[in-house]
């Protein structure tokens, strides 16, 4: 069972002016590979974000964490930045597959400014903020997201057999 942490990042989100959508299509998508055993919802503030990502990592020590929210081109939006400050390695293929599949439907893709990364045992994938943005993306990851962590927790994967 992969355990699953959900952050999302939304200054009207955090003060209550807007209803948190996008955690929702998350939750509903990740039932068929695992469990979420947290969530959070914070303002785009760094240190917040920073502090919530170690603590899903280090302490709740979960296989994954979810981000939505925070990864446009608006001064508040420091979800990549915060993740940066965390993660040790990079995982440059999820946000590519994500954008390649995205700009089939929205050239403004492009624009897009998601990471994806690893924290000790733990894969933090970046997702947009907006529900339909959610669902285009993840679908297009989720199923490499159980691999990966696989990989992560030292399971045995006979690689070879795949080919």
């Amino acid at each position: 069972m992969i355990k699953i942490a959900i952050l999302t990042i939304s200054d009207k989100g955090s003060r209550g002016e807007r209803k948190d959508t996008s955690s929702l299509v998350i939750r509903e998508m990740v039932k068929k590979i695992g469990e979420v055993i947290a969530y959070d919802l914070v303002p785009d503030e760094k240190d917040m974000i920073i502090e919530r990502l170690k603590y899903f990592c280090d302490d709740l020590k979960v296989d994954l964490v979810l981000t939505t929210g925070g990864t446009g081109f608006s001064p508040r939006d420091v979800t990549p930045e915060a993740t940066k400050a965390v993660i040790e390695k990079e995982v440059p293929g999820i946000p590519e597959a994500m954008r390649i599949f995205s700009f089939k439907k929205s050239p403004l893709s492009v624009l897009s400014r998601e990471i994806a990364g690893i924290r000790k045992g733990t894969l933090i994938v970046n997702l947009p903020g907006s529900p339909k943005g959610v669902r285009e993306n993840l679908e297009v990851v989720v199923d490499q997201l159980v691999h990966g962590i696989k990989i992560l927790r030292g399971e045995k994967l006979d690689l070879a057999k795949e080919e």
